[in-house]
């Protein structure tokens, strides 16, 4: 494959969109010192502003008490107290970090919450409540506290460069919101309200659904009921469980999963689940976890262009408004091995490119492995979210967000079709030198041909050098160096250090070739390999 870049190629500007934010786990984890270095390391190397965490209100954060958790007599629970020192620690060490809070308010702490029958804990490792509260007065007194300590502590100049964002995927019932839509849009009400009668200047929005949905409904309800609402948020990874952007006539639930009401629905499905666990040979926690939880982008045939249908469905809903994807990543599944492969890598560099003019900011999910939604693993590589493993070792998709950071602030325009194919090129102008970004993405990782596919590049431009960076097999490839070393469960500081450095990837010097003010570069590529030249024009 050969491309050719010509001196007369017209310039946009390169919307480094996921600058605005990145992914976290839940609130507690804010309060370590090892979480903090990471958020730093993250915010200096890339650029990003903001972070954005599950559970401020959680019950680990003891935001909410009365002294019949001390003492459990009935009448105690007339002496209650608010305490969001916690939630202040953890924006400290936010603000520490370099960045600000891009605060999810969420969930609902066990004081506040509706006792009506229905499952209150979500499915996850710190067991939040997703229920709605009991009593709307209630809530909006314990808002407006919340409202009040953070106003006093870091003053309003201050929290008014925040965004407000209430809850997290309310469109999932059992993981996140055990409510109707109804129930929700309620929620969102009574709390932007409370919030603006604070203070109006506050930016509030939602409705943070999975899979861009809801949007439509959500803003319909605000404006038949006059609620203010500042920004729409709103997720997409490539294999959402569920389906359906609303407005394209896709399902928002394929009806397979059984009902919680109904045990007697689910005995099937642990029948089936039960002879998969005996048919694990080794049986550690991580395997069995993996078989329960397969890896969808490795078993379906999934599209890579969903989030870019999506978002320009969403950019429209949206409106004027300003719309942000508060997560979004090539995988859904925790524990997924690729997860830590260069196909999450290829996979972000090539969508943070294609959905760049839909969207006002954008949020890659998640920054660290330091992350227990739904188990503490301990292997340095167990499948995480995370850009950095849990002790900061950076994976590919790291290294590939700090080539788009690294790359000019001036986009080539090349054509929408240009990052489209297997083989994808972006290029990009900075002083005194110019760009090219390569990638060969595609969906499944494990089981493609291994025969690397070659480039050439023409580019009508003088060099003074030429370095190149990497992302394959050799480069950037911490997991494999882990493998090789027997998988170790733990790492002392000695290994973690030379699995940083000899997975570390850097600038190269690259042989080129110069001729009649041509200059010509050739390079292979792999499946999801990601490269990255820099050509100095000026005297370095």
């Amino acid at each position: 494959m050969q491309f050719h870049i010509s001196r007369d190629t017209p310039t946009i500007p390169h919307k480094k969109h996921w600058q605005f934010c990145v992914g976290s786990g839940h609130a507690l984890l804010a309060l370590r010192t090892d979480y903090t270095r990471q958020l730093q390391f993250i915010h200096d190397t890339l650029g990003i502003e903001r972070v954005r965490f599950h559970g401020i209100f959680c019950d680990d954060m003891r935001t909410f008490n009365d002294l019949s958790m001390q003492m459990p007599l009935p009448a105690a629970q007339a002496f209650p107290e608010y305490n969001f020192n916690a939630c202040g620690a953890a924006y400290d060490n936010v603000l520490s970090a370099g960045m600000k809070p891009f605060v999810e308010l969420s969930f609902m702490p066990k004081k506040l919450a509706v006792e009506d029958g229905r499952p209150r804990e979500g499915s996850f490792f710190y067991k939040p409540l997703i229920v709605p509260p009991a009593d709307w007065a209630a809530w909006r007194d314990y808002i407006q506290a919340f409202l009040r300590f953070l106003l006093h502590r870091y003053g309003a100049e201050e929290v008014e460069q925040w965004y407000f964002e209430v809850w997290n995927e309310p469109d999932l019932p059992m993981a996140f919101w055990n409510g109707s839509q109804e129930e929700y849009f309620t929620l969102y009400e009574e709390t932007v309200r409370a919030i603006k009668d604070i203070d109006p200047a506050i930016r509030v929005g939602g409705p943070a659904t999975s899979n861009s949905k809801w949007i439509t409904a959500f803003l319909q309800f605000c404006k038949e009921n006059q609620v203010p609402v500042d920004f729409v948020s709103t997720h997409q990874y490539a294999g959402d469980p569920l389906g359906g952007v609303e407005d394209q006539g896709g399902p928002e639930s394929d009806g397979s999963a059984p009902h919680a009401s109904d045990p007697e629905a689910f005995r099937p499905l642990m029948e089936k689940m039960t002879a998969a666990l005996d048919a694990v040979e080794d049986k550690t926690f991580l395997n069995g976890f993996r078989m329960l939880m397969p890896d969808k982008s490795e078993t379906t045939d999934l599209p890579n262009d969903t989030f870019l249908r999506n978002s320009a469905v969403a950019r429209r809903q949206a409106g004027d408004l300003p719309l942000y994807y508060t997560e979004w990543n090539e995988n859904a599944i925790f524990s997924a091995y690729t997860n830590d492969t260069r196909k999450a890598a290829a996979y972000d560099v090539k969508t943070a490119l294609d959905v760049a003019d839909n969207l006002d900011g954008s949020s890659v999910w998640c920054f660290s492995d330091i992350f227990e939604e739904l188990h503490p693993f301990p292997q340095e590589f167990h499948g995480g979210f995370g850009m950095l493993t849990q002790n900061g070792i950076p994976k590919p998709v790291y290294h590939a967000m700090k080539m788009l950071a690294d790359a000019g602030d001036t986009r080539l325009d090349l054509g929408p079709d240009a990052t489209r194919g297997e083989i994808g090129i972006a290029a990009f102008q900075a002083p005194g030198e110019m760009q090219v970004l390569l990638f060969r993405q595609k969906m499944k990782n494990l089981d493609l041909p291994k025969e690397p596919a070659t480039v050439a590049l023409e580019l009508d431009a003088a060099p003074k050098a030429v370095t190149v960076r990497r992302i394959d097999e050799t480069h950037g490839n911490p997991l494999r160096l882990w493998e090789e070393m027997g998988s170790p469960i733990s790492l002392n500081r000695a290994e973690i250090r030379d699995l940083t450095e000899r997975s570390a990837v850097v600038d190269e010097p690259c042989s080129f070739q110069y001729e009649n003010g041509v200059l010509t570069l050739q390079t292979e590529l792999g499946v999801n390999d990601v490269v990255f030249f820099r050509v100095h024009t000026a005297e370095r």
